[in-house]
């Protein structure tokens, strides 16, 4: 539909510009493409004489691959078992409605759902944010044994020796503390281990560094505060901070927004790592394509219900689309 309105005011003679990382919505809607990279101008083209693959290579710079692997599940098993989980927003509303469904090691589970789908309250009740009002969540061990971790709060689930990590849509409001640097916001997953009325700070500097560098995370220093970086910086230090604490269960809300796409597939190369590994990678993604070819199941909220779940090497973006938006 907005595409539409942009068309009927280019017929208009009206002049439109619009700013993506999408670059199927690029190659769709423009004429012409004009390209910057770190501020400074590349070149503008014209949108019938180029393509995807060559847009990329003015944005990052030099060739990439833009093939998103995705291996399949080895050995795996359920490990996260949501039952009946309902609870309200702050309005009152019911957020969510009776979602069940089992998520399972090594493996990609995406979520698919517009805005308002109860995502964002479904991650935070299964991290021991958010507190709900009927359901049950059980995380399996690997000796098999159910270990209930019903409205169990952050810090009772990980003395339960579960570990799950979670990179929330809100980067500075949840994620990380602005002010601080990268230091400091590593710190804050594990200041509470320390006995001493000394924090140790050698190995988080370590660790922020490795961040710094394998993410490419561009900032005149890692003491620098974070909310002066630009959001995609923001979100690579975020995402590697939780990734570094190989977690059991990884929970990312909207990974990528936000970043170029050499950073973006940095990220899913991240993401696929720690599915290789054994963990379960849970993750909603706004990009249907991108969300296709990295997931092994593809879970649909819709008004706050389970809609389905899809095989995601069979489904298609028309399924995934029907049931996100039908009645």
């Amino acid at each position: 539909s907005l595409f539409d309105v942009l068309r009927n005011m280019r017929a208009a003679g009206k002049s439109v510009i619009i700013i993506t990382h999408k670059l199927n919505e690029v190659m769709e809607i423009s004429d012409r493409v004009s390209v910057l990279r770190k501020g400074v101008y590349i070149d503008t083209v014209k949108t019938s004489e180029t393509s995807i693959q060559a847009l990329t290579e003015m944005m990052v710079g030099q060739k990439i691959d833009l093939d998103i692997e995705r291996s399949m599940p080895v050995n795996s098993r359920d490990i996260l078992k949501i039952e009946g989980l309902t609870c309200y927003n702050k309005e009152g509303l019911k957020a969510l409605d009776n979602v069940t469904f089992t998520a399972k090691s090594g493996e990609f589970l995406g979520i698919a759902g517009i805005a308002g789908c109860g995502v964002h309250e479904l991650f935070e009740c299964i991290d021991g944010i958010y507190k709900y009002t009927a359901g049950k969540i059980c995380y399996i061990n690997e000796e098999l044994e159910d270990v209930d971790l019903t409205n169990k709060s952050t810090r009772e689930i990980k003395k339960l020796g579960v570990n799950i990590s979670f990179v929330p849509e809100d980067r500075l409001g949840m994620g990380l503390v602005g002010l601080m640097g990268m230091t400091d916001n590593v710190m804050l997953r594990t200041y509470k281990r320390g006995k001493t009325a000394l924090v140790q700070r050698k190995e988080p500097r370590r660790l922020a560094d490795r961040i710094k560098e394998k993410l490419e995370v561009v900032t005149p220093n890692i003491e620098y505060p974070v909310s002066r970086l630009s959001g995609g910086n923001v979100q690579k230090v975020l995402v590697g901070r939780e990734i570094s604490s190989n977690p059991d269960v990884l929970m990312v809300a909207y990974p990528v927004r936000g970043l170029d796409i050499n950073s973006s597939y940095a990220i899913y190369n991240k993401l696929n790592e720690q599915k290789a590994r054994g963990a379960c990678v849970i993750s909603v993604i706004e990009d249907l394509d991108v969300l296709l070819a990295l997931s092994d199941r593809i879970l649909v909220m819709n008004n706050g219900k389970v809609a389905g779940i899809l095989n995601a090497r069979t489904a298609t973006k028309e399924e995934i689309g029907y049931l996100m938006r039908s009645e």
